[in-house]
């Protein structure tokens, strides 16, 4: 069985923008980029904030120059799922769905997914007037009446970034108070923009090409009502992507990898390394995400130089 110098889990920004720089760092990356290939941005119809696309980008176009990018320096894919790994040791062990795969790195770039509710309608709108990023599609909403669901710190930092634009904002919760801190919930309450819908949970979305309204129920009292809105933002958390690296990496409570040492892109496995989502709990940006690649990459070959005598070292300056 062939050992890679670098496997890469994951194909969203993080990931193939690792590809690209370890490609061109001479390291032969396969990407093993899973069956929902391209992360979150493939839900993610318009782009406005990445660099470089002055008139904005869909962004599975984004993702697919991403891709393209990669493997016009060679990088491989294999479009399958991880679907376990063995760090325990070197060349670390990789299932992809019952094929066995060896690496001498990794690099984790699996991303976190949002948190949706599960309406009939919620997946069908979603880019449409429904959406789990409001730094991403705020301002798409400009002098709109939108909602926000949530209770916690998220929920508090989305509505107040959305009051920049929406003319008003509806925050849904199924509480009567809310589990942000108290700073957090004095800014939101006293934006004369907010106006909060305590004790009520939302049924469905409705619509037929974009969001129209909320289907709400009081959970008190069992009344049920339409909310018209224009928007439909969901902030109840993410889930990071780390099911498959429970009792492999070092991961914290909230199920996001932990970095270790003075790289921020180290594992608490030698030779294990990660990038964008699947750690970052605070930026969550495309942007951030493809940085943090970049950072991965460099790492993983300057590690393999130090630990790995057939990979000799490279003029980075020209490189990169």
């Amino acid at each position: 069985m062939s050992v890679h110098k670098v496997v890469i889990v994951g194909s969203g920004p993080a990931g193939l923008t690792a590809a690209l720089y370890a490609a061109r760092a001479n390291l032969d990356p396969l990407v093993i980029a899973g069956y929902e290939a391209g992360g979150q941005l493939m839900i993610t119809t318009e782009v406005e904030n990445y660099p470089g696309f002055p008139e904005g980008i869909q962004g599975p176009e984004l993702m697919e120059k991403f891709r393209k990018q990669a493997e016009r320096f060679g990088t491989k894919f294999i479009d399958k799922n991880v679907t376990s790994v063995d760090f325990s040791r070197r060349p670390f062990t990789l299932d992809v769905e019952g094929e066995k795969i060896q690496a001498k790195s990794v690099i984790v770039a699996t991303g976190a997914s949002a948190k949706w509710l599960g309406l009939a309608n919620e997946t069908r709108l979603r880019g449409h007037g429904v959406s789990a990023c409001a730094t991403c599609d705020g301002f798409f909403f400009k002098g709109k009446e939108i909602a926000v669901v949530g209770g916690g710190d998220t929920a508090m930092e989305e509505t107040s970034f959305l009051t920049k634009f929406a003319s008003k904002v509806y925050l849904i919760h199924r509480r009567n108070e809310f589990r942000a801190s108290k700073i957090m919930q004095e800014r939101v309450l006293s934006n004369p923009k907010v106006e909060v819908v305590y004790d009520t949970v939302v049924e469905d979305v409705l619509g037929e090409k974009t969001v129209e309204a909320l289907a709400l129920r009081n959970l008190k009292t069992g009344a049920k009502s339409k909310l018209a809105v224009g928007g439909f933002f969901l902030a109840i958390g993410h889930q990071p992507n780390t099911q498959i690296f429970q009792g492999q990496l070092d991961i914290d409570e909230k199920g996001y990898i932990r970095t270790h040492g003075p790289l921020e892109t180290r594992t608490n496995v030698e030779g294990v390394f990660v990038a964008g989502d699947v750690f970052d709990q605070r930026y969550r940006q495309a942007i951030t995400a493809a940085g943090s690649g970049c950072k991965a990459a460099i790492d993983v070959e300057r590690w393999l130089h130090e630990h790995d005598a057939t990979h000799p070292p490279i003029n980075t300056e020209k490189n990169w």
